[in-house]
């Protein structure tokens, strides 16, 4: 096969191969080659390195330039690739056996500037280590400044990318500065080399048997999944499926991550912390992650820089009631050494960065973070919550990393200015769902079924996007696929559909679907529902037999699956309970907050309203094992409410009213539905109530919390459109802010669901959340009063810009849209173009930080020339290049209506400005363009600033 068309035929798998680690550093072993052998130029190369952008798009971007060079660019390119893989990483391909090595020149006569570019991959090598003494060199010379030099020691660099940029900036540095390098890697290599690399760890021979032993314990805990309860007999490799990893929204890098990028360099905005916070809400895959990260490092497939790793639950250290060292509660609460205890811990204080804790669920920790408890000795007892907390903050056992997953609403800004950097779990992609059903069917016919239905639906799409929907839909994908139109629609929908299933498997009796199957399990659901609800009420997840007793659940009940043995908590003396998940117990919490009778008439206004409901909760004692702790007691967590509220509407909606006709007296749940509705009304009063009256010449703006967001959604799950009109017509804004409120496909199809009913069009701001292709299409039913719709970092695709316009075009309102920092490419420029072509009010398109190149550029410029009323263009941070600008420059010659353009951080070279200074001689209404950190020299920009002052630079 020639090597052209092996590139185009193995691209996915190339792909693959180079990114699925997360790291760059094999697509950037690759460009080194490429370089080397005068394959790329520099502007290309610049092209391809775009700063903050995600490493598929950089690797996409360079496969198509090789292609489209021909084949001996694809030779080099094929022989560097099978070079520089790892052995197993390229497992997926099939090299042609016709590539010859690629070897490095080395010419005689070469300038130094030339061999440093000749011989860049082995420069990279011989650097890494002694970037530090390089720059040194450079500074004491005067061919750097202390500037250059800060520049390249950038700590979110790793060694080899220190190095590459070391050589970058010598390259416009001259002859001279090349020339010192060389000769410092010259001298170094002649006197043994950059030996700064830390001496190999040799530890003794008892700390090697301990490695061994937590190896096997920690294996045996991770291999099978634990995360739903009672699937003991599902290996974790048969079912794991990656969720999306984003890093937070103050870190600069973003992309696909993986899970070596969650203890790796990237995103970190604390170099002098050693804490990692994994958040993202209930059912989003935390726990399964961690379980993942434990199964790889005990089997040495992944963290391989760690010699151990203790693995701790929040929940079970809940019920730790003495005081401990961090050696107790290490070899304690992990894995005890046979012998020689005090030499292992010795060794791990000794070298903590070979070390590794995780916390899973700190958001269960019944103590609040704080920082009143110092403490600095590894060795001094302390309760395990004082302990925790100066393990996360660094008092304790700095230099140790430590991964905690934890919900977002649970973490403070206490905790967060301890951390090495914050990365969110958004669930799964499309793709995720798609492989994960599959994995829960190996019969291929039933999992295209259960697919075909799930994206038939896009509100029950949505909800898979969260891992434990996906999981309940599998195991009812009998129901799913017998329920023809009433397939469901909400969450509560979900749940329903999952309690039927495993009522009915327990069932003799072939009961009516209508209402007969809960008729029958009626006392199960209450015994269960009582011992749900007053464990939210105690903050209480695990439950001892006593708690049971209590509630009158019996070994009937426990039978129906909905609860199942807490195996980090049960030993041969006594069993300790759990629901199968968190949001299980807030079902059953919900469903006897609405089926009992015995409920205080206060329950529903003290659930919406957040109130601690400990003394609704309980008329009796109980739950001693949850409140006899001897610690500081708090009231039931907000995230649980609220999720129990959410399935009380959801409950409560109409379409589910018949079945509660036959369990419950109909007077008493109409009343619980109207303090619902009361409940709803008055906490969207409360929010429209605190909205600032305008600054004089703004428009008037709701920036919403993530309360509202939650009120929404209850709305959505109750399906009273009625109310959602009357409320929503006391909402006068012009703008409503929903940046950084989580907000996912299954709040999209709330959202578009309540603000369809406002009166006067609004722009919608839902800049950094987890929208995504499914997102999009979900808000599509409210677009008609959005005038403007920002979508900013949204994992948003080509796909999702295709559906968008396609709606948008049909309304008139519909006047801007934002999309910096998605993944769009030149492929969704058609439907910009035809956009600019056919809507002649619209105002603003906002690009900026994409994958668009100067054929996009083109696209664009096709559509503009039929367009009379964009005022603002943004490409910033894409691939235009001089060939874009130049299209672009064609447009603005005769274009009557826009005023700004921004092509910052294109890859501009003299050329496209030229055609733009030119262009704008003919254009006076154009007010700037904006070009700030493309391809010019010092001395082009002071040229092109002067003959055209409306450049900017």
């Amino acid at each position: 096969m020639m090597a052209q068309e092996y590139v185009m035929k193995q691209r996915t798998e190339i792909l693959r191969a180079v990114c699925s680690s997360g790291s760059a550093e094999h697509l950037e072993r690759v460009l080194d080659v490429l370089l080397a052998h005068g394959e790329l130029s520099w502007e290309e190369y610049q092209c391809i390195q775009v700063q903050g952008r995600p490493l598929y798009t950089n690797a996409r971007h360079l496969l198509d330039i090789v292609y489209t060079k021909g084949l001996a660019t694809c030779e080099i390119f094929v022989a560097a690739l099978q070079q520089v893989l790892p052995e197993g990483q390229g497992a997926g391909l099939c090299f042609p056996g016709d590539i010859s090595k690629v070897e490095e020149r080395k010419e005689a006569g070469r300038t130094s500037t030339e061999t440093l570019l000749s011989q860049r991959p082995s420069l990279v090598g011989k650097l890494q280590g002694c970037v530090g003494g390089a720059l040194e060199a450079l500074l004491q010379l005067g061919h750097f400044t202390s500037g250059d030099c800060d520049e390249i020691r950038l700590p979110i660099h790793t060694p080899t990318q220190q190095a590459r940029r070391l050589l970058d900036h010598v390259s416009s540095k001259g002859e001279s500065a090349a020339n010192v390098v060389l000769q410092y890697v010259d001298q170094k290599q002649q006197y043994g080399g950059c030996n700064l690399a830390e001496e190999k760890l040799t530890p003794p021979a008892e700390f090697l048997k301990y490695q061994k032993k937590l190896r096997s314990s920690v294996s045996a805990q991770s291999s099978f999944l634990s995360t739903y309860g009672g699937t003991s007999h599902m290996p974790l490799e048969d079912i794991y499926t990656q969720g999306q990893l984003e890093l937070a929204h103050d870190c600069k890098v973003q992309g696909d991550l993986g899970l070596g990028d969650i203890v790796g360099t990237a995103g970190t905005v604390n170099e002098e912390a050693d804490t990692v916070l994994v958040s993202g809400d209930a059912g989003s895959g935390k726990s399964t992650l961690l379980q993942r990260m434990h199964l790889l490092w005990a089997r040495g497939t992944a963290l391989s820089e760690f010699l151990l790793l203790f693995p701790f639950s929040c929940r079970k250290l809940n019920f730790e009631l003495k005081e401990l060292s961090v050696q107790d509660l290490l070899f304690q609460h992990c894995c005890w050494p046979d012998r020689e205890q005090e030499e292992i811990f010795r060794f791990i204080l000794d070298h903590p960065h070979v070390v590794i804790f995780t916390f899973d669920g700190l958001d269960e920790l019944k103590q609040s973070f704080s920082e009143e408890h110092r403490l600095c000795c590894p060795t001094q007892p302390a309760p395990v919550h004082v302990l925790l907390f100066n393990l996360l903050q660094g008092s304790l056992m700095k230099g140790v990393r430590k991964v905690v997953t934890s919900r977002p609403e649970a973490i403070g800004p206490i905790l967060k200015k301890h951390l090495c950097k914050e990365i969110f779990l958004k669930g799964f992609s499309p793709n995720g769902i798609d492989c994960f059903v599959k994995k829960q069917h190996h019969d291929a016919e039933v999992a295209a079924k259960v697919l075909a239905s799930i994206q038939a639906n896009t509100a029950l799409l949505g909800l898979c996007h969260s891992p434990v929907l996906c999981w309940i839909v599998s195991q009812c994908h009998k129901e799913l696929l017998g329920c023809g139109d009433g397939t469901p629609q909400t969450i509560t929908d979900v749940y329903l559909m999952i309690l039927q299933h495993f009522l009915q498997h327990q069932s003799s009796l072939k009961t009516s679907k209508v209402s007969g199957w809960l008729q029958e399990h009626l006392t199960t659901v209450l015994h269960l529902g009582q011992l749900a609800f007053q464990g939210v009420g105690a903050s209480c997840y695990i439950f001892s037999g006593t708690d049971l007793d209590t509630c009158g659940v019996t070994e009937k009940d426990i039978c129906t699956g909905f609860l199942i043995q807490s195996k980090d908590m049960s030993n041969h003396q006594s069993h300790q309970y759990e629901f199968r998940h968190v949001t299980m117990q807030c079902f059953f919490a919900a469903l006897y907050i609405v089926l009992s009778n015995n409920t205080d008439r206060s329950t529903v206004t003290k659930l919406f309203e957040l109130h601690d409901m400990r003394e609704t909760c309980f008329s009796s004692t109980c739950f001693t094992s949850c409140l006899a702790t001897g610690q500081q007691q708090t009231s039931a967590e907000t995230p649980n409410l609220q999720i129990t509220a959410t399935f009380v509407s959801g409950l409560l909606s109409q379409r589910h009213r018949r079945l509660w006709s036959v369990c419950s007296q109909t007077p008493l749940v109409d009343r619980k539905v109207q303090q619902v509705v009361k409940c709803l009304s008055k906490g969207m009063q409360r929010h429209f109530k605190s909205i600032p009256p305008p600054v004089e010449g703004e428009k008037k703006s709701m920036h919403a919390m993530p309360g509202f967001v939650w009120l929404i959604k209850c709305i959505y799950e109750m399906q009273e459109s009625k109310m959602a009109k009357e409320v929503l017509s006391k909402l006068e804004v012009d703008h409503l802010k929903l940046t950084y409120c989580n907000i996912g496909p299954v709040e999209c199809t709330a959202l578009a669901y309540v603000l369809q009913h406002l009166r006067n069009p609004v722009g919608i701001q839902l800049d950094n959340n987890s929208v995504g292709d499914v997102g999009v299409e979900q808000l599509l039913p409210c677009l008609h009063i959005c005038n403007s719709l920002y979508l900013r970092n949204n994992n948003i695709t080509d796909e999702g810009i295709r559906k968008l316009i396609a709606k948008g075009l049909q309304c008139d309102r519909f006047e801007k849209i934002a999309l910096f920092n998605n993944k769009l490419t030149d492929a969704c420029m058609q439907h910009f173009s035809h956009l600019l072509r056919t809507k002649q009010n619209f105002l603003s398109l906002r690009l900026g930080n994409n994958n668009i190149t100067s054929e996009g550029a083109k696209q664009l410029a096709r559509g503009l020339q039929s367009n009379h009323s964009l005022k603002f263009l943004g490409l910033v941070k894409n691939g235009v290049g001089s060939a874009g600008a130049c299209a672009l420059a064609k447009m603005i010659k005769s274009d009557t209506s826009l005023e700004e353009l921004w092509l910052t951080e294109n890859c501009i070279t003299r050329q496209g400005v030229e055609c733009l200074v030119q262009a704008l001689e003919h254009n006076t209404r154009v007010k700037s363009v904006w070009l700030r950190n493309n391809n010019l020299s010092v001395e082009e920009v002071a040229e092109m600033a002067q003959r055209e002052s409306r450049l900017i630079f």
